[in-house]
């Protein structure tokens, strides 16, 4: 998949196909990636482990959003997964779709994640940030008081 950043909507940025992206200027990252950071860092590392890294218990989803159609991500992210292996323990991924707090950051969740995979971001809080537009800000509300 190609990861330049062709066009910006709603304070996010988008490849030419459509697919969220992310855009690092002088080392400052997007706002879409500072906010996948948080929402990650709050809701997704507990089992994934910090920074995409994976743990022992659930894989390292920084490599997998690189081996991962964009729209499998969602739907594993919405409806969540079981994976039954032939030994003692199955893995099971929650469904995440009427949380707000991921559903509504999803995107941002994904470009944080994809920024980590290509090792564009070095683990940890962004050290520096985009400010956040008022279009990100009205999609944001919109999704969070839906």
């Amino acid at each position: 998949m190609d990861i330049t950043a062709a066009y910006m909507e709603n304070g996010r940025w988008y490849n030419a196909e459509g697919i969220p992206t992310f855009k690092i200027e002088d080392g400052v990252v997007d706002y879409a990636v500072f906010s996948g950071y948080r929402r990650y860092s709050a809701e997704c590392h507990v089992c994934h482990g910090p920074d995409g890294e994976g743990s022992t218990y659930a894989p390292a989803l920084k490599k997998s959003v690189l081996n991962m159609d964009y729209y499998k991500f969602q739907e594993i992210v919405a409806s969540g997964k079981q994976d039954t292996g032939t030994g003692t323990a199955n893995q099971v991924m929650p469904a995440f779709g009427t949380n707000r707090n991921v559903w509504c950051y999803i995107d941002d969740i994904y470009v944080y994640l994809l920024v980590r995979g290509t090792d564009s971001l070095a683990r940890g809080r962004p050290a520096k940030k985009a400010e956040k537009s008022p279009e990100f800000t009205a999609q944001e509300d919109s999704c969070m008081s839906g």
